[in-house]
């Protein structure tokens, strides 16, 4: 007898007994599934309620009694999660043996392989499934992943150029590519490769140190310090990093200044005067070149140049203390202790607490401006400069005497000040219904945290850490129009200002401001960008799936950004999360042997998690604490995967999967832009992301 009619007889045999079972008095077959279901939700409700060991033990108990699909995917999927790839093996091949021929039970199989180092396993398995149509870029990264960890690296690299050719993992299949290239001592084609994958996605910073490494083996040891320049206005502690520029800078034949150049500003901008009606003029006064905590510079000089003739006055009493010509530089020194404005001849005008410079209006249409030099921008990211910038309204200098430092600061009309923010919150390109919502989130932000930096003598910063402002140098027609169109209009709750957060992406689905660690409100609840998923049926597996595989979602949309917002990887090494744990967490607990999530929200960002060592652990709670101390720079998000990469049985990196960049809080940007593609107006999409909120001009 053959096992074709085996199966053949079982199945009689299964239709015979039900048909006796029917004749008489048992329970309907459905009786059973919705036990099944019944028990898959509690299993579920026990994941989600942060007790993942046991909604493991209640998933193995159900696959146990019922051999059910979801409960072995689920076993396995938290199974891996609590750093047990062994026992996710163990339960995959048990699910085998019932589903032979499943290839989501076969995938599950071999990345539980993968993940335990069993790479024969693994690439007998991934070999089946590369055809897998939707799936194929990642299952043949997976595949030269099992054999790059079995040294078949000619085969490794075959396969990790057909990834490439895809759209979703590029990131990844250049950054191992060009770890292959280097290896073979190949720089040049590790170069390009390293160069992709950080172009593709500018946080992955272990490809931009890769790449530098690479071109300084070229021989570029220009371009290689500015790499490693901008890994270090990211993460200033890295040892590796320091050491590199160290050892390249005899080697420069350009100067620091000549290699990360500043924008200057030759000449002011013509710029339309803005009308604020009475009922919507109120001022603001914006921090300058700020750190990315908000806190100011330690600037000891400001230089400025008026578009107009200018009168400056001392803050203290309002004393005219000098005229200025149009175009003039001045400069604004601190020396000794004490400061004084410095003019174009030498000539000294001592201050104390602070001056203000105004600049006379012109008659016309256009509007004066003030252009300060060497400003900070992107405070703490990888595209951090040093510009010159323009800006409406007036600008006061102060002498903070605790910090022994002098402060710029912004001072306009609100109005004003979000033409400067709009362009540098969103790509300008964006469809202008999306532009007319971050308008009335920006508008909202400000009046909700105005005097949100007042212990430093301003309102809000310029950078992040409140909302980026770059002024009259980001300015453009379609956001000056977005701002003006939405004039007045903010979103409110119990007629107050709402809390406005916003993230760059959310991955397809944003999460409460309660699972991010902060506070918790009605309008700050997990919504949906998904198109093609349906979270009333979401199970704890099914995260593997959105994450490692690009569901249709509005946040997809790629017009003028990046995939790498929507879908990202990271492989971070051991020994560098060792060093991040080390100096970020004060402790030494050894060599990292795990990194578990403990508690996952339904919106499936991560929001405690344990660092396991050999000497101890440690314990991240907060999403800007997680993304901030598993790994060099900053992870993109909470909402993420990781599993654990072992090269000759010991552990070498881990390689993360997530979704979204930011915390995932409140109004998704690119969300907006895809909605807006689709045909929704501003007012559906702040709806949508702020149920519960209203806009303060509606009936």
């Amino acid at each position: 007898m053959g096992l074709g009619y085996k199966i053949k007889t079982f199945c009689v045999f299964t239709a015979s007994f039900l048909l006796f079972a029917a004749a008489t008095h048992a329970a309907p077959a459905d009786t059973e599934n919705n036990d099944a279901q019944t028990q898959l939700k509690e299993a579920a409700d026990l994941y989600f309620s942060y007790k993942p060991k046991e909604s493991l033990e209640k998933y193995l108990e159900i696959s146990k009694q019922t051999h059910d699909k979801d409960a072995f995917l689920n076993a396995a999927f938290i199974a891996m999660e609590l750093g047990s790839p062994k026992q996710a093996v163990d339960i995959m091949s048990a699910a085998h043996k019932y589903y032979p021929n499943d290839e989501t039970i076969t995938e599950f199989m071999a990345e539980a392989y993968l993940a335990d180092g069993q790479y024969s396993a693994a690439e007998m398995l991934l070999s089946l499934l590369v055809s897998k149509p939707g799936r194929a870029e990642f299952l043949y990264i997976n595949l030269a992943r099992a054999q790059m960890g079995m040294g078949e690296d000619k085969l490794a690299l075959y396969n990790l150029q057909t990834a490439a050719k895809g759209k979703n993992h590029r990131a990844l299949s250049n950054y191992l590519l060009g770890l292959l290239y280097e290896k073979e001592k190949n720089y040049q084609k590790a170069a390009q490769h390293f160069k992709k994958a950080s172009t593709y996605d500018h946080q992955a910073l272990e490809a931009k140190e890769h790449y530098a490494a690479a071109l300084a083996k070229l021989g570029d040891y220009n371009e290689a310090y500015r790499q490693y320049r901008m890994i270090y206005s990211l993460e200033k502690n890295l040892p590796s990093v320091n050491k590199a520029m160290a050892d390249l800078r005899p080697r420069l034949t350009k100067s620091e200044k000549e290699l990360t150049p500043t924008k200057e500003l030759t000449q002011h901008t013509f710029i339309k005067k803005f009308i604020v009606p009475p009922q919507d003029a109120q001022e603001i006064r914006i921090g300058l070149g700020t750190r990315s905590s908000g806190r100011p510079s330690a600037r000891k000089t400001v230089k400025f140049s008026p578009s107009h003739d200018f009168t400056v006055k001392e803050l203290a009493g309002g004393k005219k203390l000098l005229r200025g010509k149009a175009k003039e530089e001045w400069t604004a020194e601190l020396k000794d202790g004490k400061p004084f404005l410095l003019s174009p001849s030498g000539k000294k005008y001592p201050f104390k607490k602070g001056v203000r410079v105004t600049v006379d209006v012109p008659s016309g249409e256009d509007a004066p401006t003030i252009i300060v030099r060497a400003l900070m921008s992107g405070a703490g990211m990888t595209w951090a400069s040093v510009d010159d910038k323009e800006y409406r309204g007036d600008l006061e200098i102060l002498h903070n005497t605790s910090l022994n430092a002098l402060v710029p600061v912004n001072v306009l009309m609100l109005e004003e000040y979000l033409e400067g923010v709009i362009s540098s919150e969103m790509p300008i390109p964006f469809p202008i219904n999306a532009l007319r919502a971050q308008a009335v989130l920006a508008r909202t932000y400000a009046l909700k945290h105005m005097g949100k930096h007042n212990a430093y003598g301003y309102d809000l910063c310029d950078t992040q850490n409140c909302q980026v402002y770059k002024g009259v140098s980001a300015e453009s027609e379609r956001g000056n129009a977005s701002v003006e169109s939405t004039m007045g209009e903010i979103m409110v709750y119990n007629k107050k200002p709402i809390e406005a957060v916003f993230s760059a992406n959310c991955g397809g689905i944003t999460q409460s401001a309660k699972e991010a660690g902060w506070f918790e409100h009605v309008y700050l609840h997990p919504v949906s960008d998904y198109k093609d998923f349906d979270f009333d049926h979401l199970q704890p597996y099914h995260f593997k799936d959105l994450l490692q595989h690009a569901h249709d979602a509005y946040s997809r949309y790629d017009k003028n950004v990046s995939l790498a917002a929507y879908r990202w990887t990271r492989v971070v090494e051991e020994e560098d999360l060792r060093q991040v744990i080390r100096r970020k967490r004060r402790k030494d607990i050894g060599s990292i042997t795990a990194i578990i999530p403990l508690r996952r929200g339904r919106s499936g960002y991560v929001n405690r998690v344990q660092v396991k060592g050999t000497k101890g652990s440690v314990i991240l709670n907060k999403e800007n604490v997680i993304r901030g101390n598993l790994g060099p720079g900053m992870l993109r998000s909470s909402y993420f995967i990781v599993q654990p990469n072992y090269e000759n049985k010991k552990l070498k990196n881990f390689v993360f999967y997530g979704g979204g960049w930011g915390h995932g809080v409140g109004f998704c940007q690119t969300g907006a832009a895809g909605r807006a593609e689709a045909g929704q107006d501003y007012k559906t999409i702040l709806y949508h992301y702020f149920p519960q909120a209203k806009l303060n001009k509606d009936k």
